[in-house]
């Protein structure tokens, strides 16, 4: 039973992010709203790497389940692993905790309005919302591996710094930052704002294998 309930919910949530994905790319050529610029596409948009994040997760840990090759399997596992603990966990927990702290404060900083119009509100909570209880599901539903924790902070201070870099080399190109944001803070700031969010995703990359061994301890 536990099983059959874990590949359904792998499944499930792999459908799910594939057809959000699938949805955001049918986008493609219409006209683009204030707030919104060609540069760089969607990838340059944490919320849309998440959703990739989460999509990829999903669809290793739904093969993962499938697959009958025991040494396979744990090669398999282990990648799942590491994907969930290091990555889509702290990282998806992030994106919502963020965006919402931002839109709750000032939503033009984030969110501005005129992109109502562009993405439905369905999709909006599909990019910021739901990502929350299918992580607290996966939680429920599987136990998971964390590696030791200096290589996973490590792995998580890379990929922040590359996706930093990138964000400035959007601004560097076209003159206009990825979020409204960031154009209010000066380069110690940002500096400071980018240590800030490193932080909050180590706490969330710890509180994840809290909840892990809470919820697997037996």
């Amino acid at each position: 039973m536990t099983l059959t309930l874990r590949r359904v919910y792998h499944v499930t949530a792999f459908s799910w992010y594939a057809f959000v994905v699938k949805s955001l790319a049918a986008k493609d050529g219409e006209e683009l709203p204030p707030g919104i610029f060609v540069y760089g596409g969607p990838w340059k948009y944490l919320t849309f790497l998440n959703l990739l994040l989460q999509m990829s997760f999903f669809g290793l840990a739904a093969l993962n389940d499938l697959h009958l090759e025991k040494k396979s399997e744990t090669t398999l596992s282990k990648w799942k692993d590491l994907l969930f603990s290091v990555f889509a966990f702290p990282v998806g927990m992030f994106v919502v905790l963020l965006f919402w702290s931002i839109f709750a404060f000032d939503r033009e900083l984030v969110y501005p309005a005129s992109i109502d119009a562009f993405f439905p509100p369905w999709m909006n909570h599909a990019m910021h919302t739901f990502v929350l209880p299918v992580l607290l599901g996966e939680v429920m539903v599987q136990p998971h591996v964390y590696p030791q924790t200096k290589h996973a902070l490590a792995a998580l201070g890379v990929v922040g710094l590359a996706y930093l870099s990138w964000i400035i080399w959007v601004y560097l190109s076209v003159g206009i930052w990825v979020y409204p944001l960031l154009g209010h803070f000066s380069t110690a700031g940002l500096g400071g704002f980018f240590v800030f969010n490193m932080s909050v995703v180590t706490l969330f990359y710890l509180l994840g294998d809290k909840l892990n061994s809470h919820v697997w301890s037996k």
